[in-house]
Formats: C-alpha cells, sequence, structure tokens
C-alpha cells in the first residue's frame, strides 16, 4: 500500500470514528497516528475525499465522509433554524436558507439517501432537490420532516 492510499485509510477510520471539528485536530490524531503531513496536503485529501462538515451540537461542525453519515450525529437546530422556505415546482424541489447555510443542509440530505431525489445541488442559500419522476410530494416532505423537524413551521 503507497503513502497516500494508507494516508486516506488513516483519514477515513478517524472521521468514521471521532467526532473531529478542525483540520488541525485531526493534524494532530494523524501524528499520534504517525503519519506528518502538512495542512495544504491534509486539505488536498479531504477535497479527494470529498469529506464534508456537518453541524453537531457539542462540536458546532464536524467532518463526515460522503453517504457515510453516522447515526449517532444530531443536526444541530442552529442550522435546521436558517432553513426560510420549500418550494416545488414540476420534478424540483427548492429549499432556500439563510445566506451560508445552504451546503450545511443539503449534506444530510444527501447522506440520508432518500430515494425520492434523484440529486441537489447547493448554493449560499439555496438548495435544488430534483426528484425522480413520479416522486410523491408528501412522502418526500415526510422524510424532510423527519430530518429537519422545523420545517413543520414554514
Amino acid at each position: 500500500m503507497n503513502q497516500k492510499t494508507q494516508r486516506l485509510s488513516i483519514i477515513r477510520k478517524i472521521i468514521r470514528t471521532e467526532f473531529i471539528s478542525s483540520q488541525e485536530e485531526l493534524i494532530a490524531r494523524l501524528e499520534e497516528c504517525g503519519v506528518q503531513i502538512t495542512q495544504s496536503t491534509l486539505s488536498r485529501d479531504l477535497k479527494f475525499m470529498h469529506v464534508a462538515k456537518v453541524p453537531h451540537k457539542e462540536k458546532g461542525y464536524i467532518y463526515v465522509l460522503p453517504n457515510n453519515m453516522r447515526s449517532d450525529v444530531s443536526i444541530s437546530t442552529n442550522v435546521t433554524d436558517n432553513i426560510t422556505d420549500i418550494a416545488f415546482s414540476g420534478n424540483m424541489c427548492v429549499i432556500t436558507t439563510k445566506p451560508g447555510y445552504a451546503s450545511a443542509v443539503s449534506v444530510p440530505i444527501d447522506n440520508k439517501g432518500i430515494n425520492e431525489i434523484l440529486g441537489t445541488i447547493a448554493g449560499d442559500n439555496t438548495i435544488l432537490l430534483i426528484l425522480r419522476e413520479g416522486f410523491d410530494m408528501d412522502s418526500l416532505l415526510h422524510q424532510l420532516y423527519m430530518l429537519f423537524p422545523s420545517l413543520r413551521t414554514l
């Protein structure tokens, strides 16, 4: 196994098993595992692995791997309270957030694996959900309400 492959494997293991909230914290954990890495290399590795940050009640934000969101991670109401609107048009759903929150809201949606959703695109304050043909809007709303209870008040 080459050095990069081994390093990426260790990063994955740490992110899967611990609540890591910063690159500095991850660098320190990697050093404890015998991996010397610069911040710029770690940043490139995280981008290569499509690692995202999601809200966490105690730690603020933590790193997660794509399609592997930990079931014990609670979505912070601080983030979900910043959803301002949800609207449908044909097979599209648009979720509007306060500026800067769209990406943080879209990660749990992507990781939930909702069957009605074909894909998502997140900007600064808008998330576009492309829905599969023949979707059931009520079923999708139910799934979103379970993920974001604050949506019921919109």
